[in-house]
């Protein structure tokens, strides 16, 4: 309990201490009403959530954002669990996959607006793209990373080679695949506002292009600062799951 408090307290203290240097650079060192203080923009982003636009825009990303990630796992986790475990799949499907994680999901806006339109499918599409890859490299690492006297002692036990797979190798690559889904979390962030800057009618990254072209400062910190807490908070949540299953499954990691 005290160490929990003591987190609490640290990130407060952090958070404080980061708009209180905001506040100082605003009021002595830019002086321009193109970097507000925070007091406006935190005056601003209430009457935001009262007409419920600040709301729309982060459900908006965030469906998508979970939608394309939740996919891009989803395909990622296996063909990881292939890739490491069985030798002709890591020939054949390696080079698929170092050739495209190097294309990044932000050259693929085009292609996905050419395949899916401006609507849903091409951001869930891109989100997915920038996903799968991470999450391939992590599991696929995971399994290669498997002790080998776990290995041995579950044969000794007379494990078979599915007991092996199901009770001892994925089990040990949970962390792994939960330390890529966080990476592969923060590119999903990176690439949701990228796709709604280039085409999308909602959004966070809509709020910050319309802000952008009416010289609306205020929501421009305002959309920033939702997207910087919202990942905050979904990697936090990816390190509480890391340390509860390395724990469980790899003590000593």
């Amino acid at each position: 309990m005290n160490s929990r408090a003591a987190t609490i307290g640290g990130y407060i203290a952090g958070f404080a201490l980061l708009f209180l240097i905001w506040h100082l650079a605003a009021l002595y060192l830019v002086r321009s009403v193109l970097f507000p203080s925070p007091f406006p923009v935190f005056e601003r982003a209430v009457v935001l959530i009262e007409d419920g636009l600040l709301q729309e825009a982060v459900i908006a990303s965030m469906r998508r954002i979970l939608q394309g990630f939740l996919l891009g796992s989803a395909l990622g986790i296996p063909i990881g669990l292939a890739l490491g475990s069985f030798r002709p799949v890591r020939l054949l499907l390696e080079p698929w996959t170092e050739f495209f994680r190097f294309i990044p999901a932000v050259a693929m806006i085009t292609v996905a607006v050419i395949w899916f339109g401006i609507g849903e499918e091409s951001k869930i599409f891109l989100i997915a793209y920038t996903t799968v890859f991470v999450v391939i490299i992590a599991t696929a690492a995971g399994v290669g990373a498997v002790g080998r006297d776990k290995i041995r002692a579950a044969q000794c036990l007379g494990a078979s080679k599915f007991q092996l797979f199901a009770l001892v190798a994925l089990p040990a690559t949970v962390p792994y695949i939960l330390t890529g889904m966080r990476l592969a979390m923060a590119n999903a962030f990176v690439t949701i506002v990228a796709a709604e800057l280039v085409a999308s009618n909602d959004g966070l990254g809509k709020m910050l292009w319309d802000a952008r072209l009416f010289m609306q400062v205020e929501d421009i910190f305002v959309a920033l600062i939702a997207l910087g807490l919202l990942g905050f908070a979904t990697d936090r949540a990816f390190r509480l799951l890391i340390r509860a299953f390395a724990g469980r499954f790899n003590p000593t990691m």
